[in-house]
C-alpha cells in the first residue's frame, strides 16, 4: 500500500474509529476497523518467549493448552554470549513463535541499562554497557521482524529501578542520557529500523516518559526519524493532552474500563471541543497504518509463523551454552570426568526449580523446562550415581506456579497495586527455620559421602522480578551458611549460581574451587549447564555487567541515589558499570567482559591500519588469536578506547568493538576490528551534539575490561 493510499484510508475513517485504534479495547489489543479491512493489533509480552493467553478483558489465564510455547534465554543470558549471530537466531525464534501465535507485536526486547545490580528486572536487560547493548539488540530485532512481527523495544527511557517505578522522577544530566542510556534505543531505531517502542513508567525531568515531549518528539521523531508506533507501558499514561500532543500513538493499560482511558472518550471530547486538533490523531493513525503495511497486515501475503518447532531447540540450547560464565576453576576441578561408581550430590533449591512462570510480564507457559538437576543427571550418564538434597526451603509457593494452568491473575496487574507481592505465601518463620535446619543437616551429612558436590543456588523470580528491587546483594534463604558448611564437609564442592544479576560471594569465594554463573537460560538451561559441567561443551560466556565486591562499590550507590524518593538523581553521570570501577581504581569481584574457558588463548598484536580524511577516520586493529590449549573453545576479543589529555572528563576506557572467535586446539585466526570516528566521540552539552575530539588515544585489546594484553596509540 502506498503512502497516498494510507492517507486516503485515514480520511475515510470516522473519529470513533480513529479513537478505537489508539487505545486498548482489550487487555492485549486495540480496535480495528472492520468496514475498511483494518485489523486490530494483537500484542504479547515476550522478553523470554510469547506469553500465555489471557481473557480478553481480564488478567486471568485462558486455562487452555494452546499457548504452551518455547521458553527463551533471558536478555542478560543472551548478552553474556557476546554473539551477534545468536542474538539474530534468538530473535528469529521469538518472532516466528509470536507470529505463529497470531501476534502482531512482541513487547521485547528490554534494553534498559543495568545501572545498579539491585534492579528487579535486570534479568530482562542486556547489561551495563551501551555499545554491547546496541550491538546485540540490532540483530535481535532484525530476527524478530523478519517474521512480519513488530518488535517493541522498551522501556524508553531511564527505567532503571522497580522501586516507585510508577512515579519516580529521574534527574540525569544530558551527557549521561546521551552516552549511556539512549545509544541502545538509537541503534534500534536507526540501524534495526524497529517498528515499535514502548514508553517507560517513570518520569524524566518532571514529565512521564509515556508522554514525554523531549523523548518522544524531540529525540525519537525529530532527531532519529522514527516512523513506527509508540506504545505506552500498561498503565503508563497520566494525561490526555500530553498523550495526544507529545508523541504517544497507542495507550494500553491493565483495567477493563477501556472507554475511560486517557486516549478514549476524554480525547474524543477534547477534539470535538477544539482543545486538541484532529491532525494530532491522524498522525498517530498514520504511524499505526505504516507499521501494519510493513507487516503485511493490510494487504499481501503474511508470514504464518510457527511455534514449538523442534528445529529451534538446538539454537536455544546453543544460546544457553554460550551464556554460561565460568568465574573460577582452581585445580582444574572442572570439567567433571565421570568415573564408574562416582557419587555426585546435587544440593540447592534452584537445582530442582523451574523459573519460566515467574518474573512478572516475562513469565512464560513453557512447553518444557530442563532443570539443572535433570541436566546434570543426563550429562553424568548411568555409571554415575547422582543424588539430590534441597538443603533449604525457598519459602515461597513458587515454582512460581508448578503448573502454568494454575495461574489465575497475572502478576503484571497486581504489581501496579501492591508491587507484585500478592502471590507470595509466607511460611511461619519458626516452622521454616526448623525445617531448614533439618534440610541443611541432611545435605551436609550427604556431602561428606560424595565424591563431588554441586551446589545450585542463587536467586529466583521472587527476587529477580518486575515490580520490586532487591534489598541487597546477599543470597536469600541463608545460602551462605549452607555453602560454608558444604565446603567444610567436602572440599570438592562446585558452586553454581543461577540468577539474573550479581550476588555477594565474599563469605565463600576464597574457599570454593569452582564457580559457574548460569542465568535464566530458557527451556534448555539445565541441559546447557550439565554439558558445561561435564565438559561436553566448553564455557565461553563473558559477563555483560561488572560484579562488585559489595554494593557500596557501585557508582549508583556511592555517588548517585537508589532507590531515592520522589526524585532520584543520577549523580554518577557517565560513570556507570566498569566506567566507574576502572576510572576510580575500584577492584570488582569479577570484571565486565570476564569469563574463563577450559582451554587457553594467546592474544597478540598483528598490526594496525589507519585510513581517513579530515572529517572521518577508520582504525583497524588486527588481532592474532591462538588456541594454546587442548580442547576447542571460543574467545571474545574486546577492544576499548582511552582518550588521553581530553578537555572534558572521560572514563578510563570504553568498549568500542568486540568479536567472538571459535578455535580448534593449536588453531590461529587474525581478527580485524575496525573503529570509525564515532568510537572516539563524546556528547558536547554546549554544542548539543556528539563530537570527535582531536588528540591522542589508546586502543586497548584483551578479553575483559581488566585483562588488556596490548595497547596501540594513535592520534586523531
Amino acid at each position: 500500500m502506498k503512502v497516498n493510499e494510507i492517507k486516503e484510508l485515514i480520511q475515510a475513517m470516522t473519529l470513533d474509529e480513529k479513537i478505537g485504534m489508539i487505545h486498548g479495547s482489550g487487555i492485549f489489543h486495540n480496535a480495528g476497523v472492520e468496514r475498511l479491512n483494518i485489523p486490530e493489533i494483537n500484542f504479547s509480552d515476550g522478553p523470554m518467549g510469547v506469553r500465555m493467553s489471557y481473557q480478553d478483558t481480564k488478567w486471568f489465564a485462558s486455562g487452555y493448552s494452546e499457548d504452551y510455547t518455547s521458553y527463551l534465554p533471558s536478555n542478560t543470558a543472551l548478552a553474556a554470549t557476546w554473539n551477534r549471530k545468536l542474538a539474530y537466531e534468538t530473535g528469529r525464534v521469538l518472532g516466528k513463535e509470536a507470529r505463529g501465535r497470531g501476534k502482531d507485536m512482541i513487547l521485547a526486547p528490554g534494553i534498559n541499562v543495568q545501572r545498579t545490580p539491585l534492579c528487579g528486572r535486570n534479568f530482562e536487560y542486556m547489561g551495563e554497557d551501551p555499545y554491547l547493548i546496541a550491538e546485540m539488540v540490532v540483530p535481535l530485532i532484525k530476527g524478530i521482524e523478519e517474521n512480519d512481527v513488530a518488535a517493541c523495544v522498551k522501556h524508553f527511557a531511564v527505567n532503571n529501578q522497580e522501586t516507585r517505578r510508577l512515579d519516580v522522577d529521574v534527574q540525569v544530566d544530558e551527557r549521561a542520557l546521551r552516552e549511556i542510556y539512549l545509544p541502545g534505543f538509537e541503534a534500534a531505531v536507526k540501524k534495526a529500523n524497529v517498528k515499535a517502542l514502548m514508553g517507560a513508567y517513570n518520569k524524566l525531568r518532571g514529565q512521564f516518559c509515556c508522554h514525554n515531549e523531549y523523548l518522544l518528539q524531540d529525540i525519537l521523531r525529530n532527531e532519529w526519524g522514527f516512523k513506527g508506533i509508540t506504545v505506552s507501558d500498561w498503565g503508563g499514561v497520566h494525561d490526555t493532552k500530553e498523550a495526544a500532543l507529545n508523541g504517544l500513538d497507542i495507550e494500553m493499560s491493565v483495567t477493563d474500563n477501556f472507554d475511560s482511558y486517557y486516549m478514549a472518550d476524554a480525547l474524543k471530547k477534547a477534539i470535538t471541543d477544539g482543545e486538541i486538533p484532529l491532525s494530532a490523531i491522524d498522525e498517530k493513525i498514520e504511524h499505526i497504518l505504516y507499521v501494519m503495511n510493513e507487516l503485511h497486515m493490510l494487504e499481501g501475503e503474511r508470514n504464518p509463523g510457527l511455534y514449538n518447532d523442534c528445529r529451534d531447540r538446538e539454537n536455544l540450547l546453543k544460546v544457553a551454552e554460550e551464556s554460561v560464565v565460568l568465574l573460577k576453576n582452581e585445580e582444574h576441578i572442572l570439567p567433571i570426568i565421570p568415573e564408574k561408581n562416582m557419587k555426585i550430590l546435587v544440593v540447592g533449591d534452584n537445582a530442582n526449580r523451574k523459573h519460566a512462570t515467574g518474573g512478572g510480564s516475562a513469565e512464560i507457559k513453557a512447553l518444557y523446562e530442563v532443570t539443572p538437576l535433570l541436566g546434570i543427571t543426563m550429562a553424568a550418564g548411568g555409571n554415575v550415581k547422582v543424588t539430590y538434597e534441597p538443603g533449604y526451603d525457598a519459602n515461597t509457593n513458587a515454582n512460581i506456579w508448578e503448573n502454568p494452568d494454575d495461574i489465575e491473575q497475572a502478576g503484571q496487574a497486581t504489581s501496579l497495586l501492591d508491587m507484585g507481592k500478592s502471590h507470595l505465601l509466607e511460611k511461619d518463620p519458626a516452622v521454616l527455620a526448623e525445617k531448614n535446619k533439618m534440610l541443611a543437616n541432611k545435605a551436609v551429612q550427604a556431602a561428606g559421602k560424595a565424591d563431588i558436590v554441586i551446589f545450585v543456588g542463587g536467586l529466583n523470580h521472587i527476587h529477580d522480578t518486575e515490580g520490586q528491587d532487591r534489598e541487597s546483594l546477599k543470597l536469600p534463604y541463608d545460602q551462605e551458611t549452607l555453602i560454608e558448611r558444604l565446603l567444610q564437609a567436602n572440599k570438592n564442592t562446585i558452586l553454581v549460581i543461577n540468577a539474573g544479576s550479581p550476588v555477594d560471594m565474599r563469605s565463600f569465594e576464597a574457599n570454593v574451587k569452582a564457580i559457574v554463573y548460569s542465568w535464566y537460560a530458557g527451556m534448555e538451561g539445565g541441559t546447557a549447564l550439565g554439558r558445561i559441567l561435564f565438559g561436553q561443551t566448553n564455557p565461553s560466556g563473558k559477563l555483560p555487567e561488572t560484579f562488585p565486591v559489595k554494593i557500596e562499590d557501585c557508582g549508583a550507590h556511592k555517588l548517585g541515589e537508589f532507590p531515592g524518593e520522589d526524585k532520584i538523581h543520577y549523580n554518577e553521570g557517565i560513570y556507570v558499570g566498569y566506567r566507574y570501577y576502572d576510572t576510580n581504581k575500584i577492584k570488582p569481584a569479577y570484571a565486565f567482559g570476564y569469563g574463563l574457558s577450559y582451554t587457553t588463548f594467546q592474544i597478540e598484536d598483528d598490526g594496525m591500519m589507519i585510513q581517513g580524511t579530515s572529517d572521518s577516520i577508520a582504525v583497524t586493529s588486527h588481532v592474532k588469536v591462538t588456541n594454546t590449549g587442548k580442547v576447542t573453545g571460543s574467545e571474545t576479543i574486546q577492544l576499548y578506547v582511552r582518550a588521553k589529555n581530553s578537555k572534558v572528563e572521560r572514563p578510563d576506557k570504553e568498549l568500542k568493538a568486540f568479536e567472538k572467535v571459535f578455535l580448534n586446539p593449536g588453531e590461529t585466526k587474525v581478527l580485524s576490528l575496525t573503529l570509525d570516528k564515532d568510537a572516539f566521540r563524546y556528547y558536547d552539552v554546549n554544542l548539543k551534539s556528539f563530537v570527535t575530539e582531536s588528540g591522542e588515544y589508546e586502543i586497548l585489546v584483551g578479553n575483559s575490561s581488566d585483562n588488556l594484553v596490548f595497547t596501540e596509540k594513535i592520534t586523531v
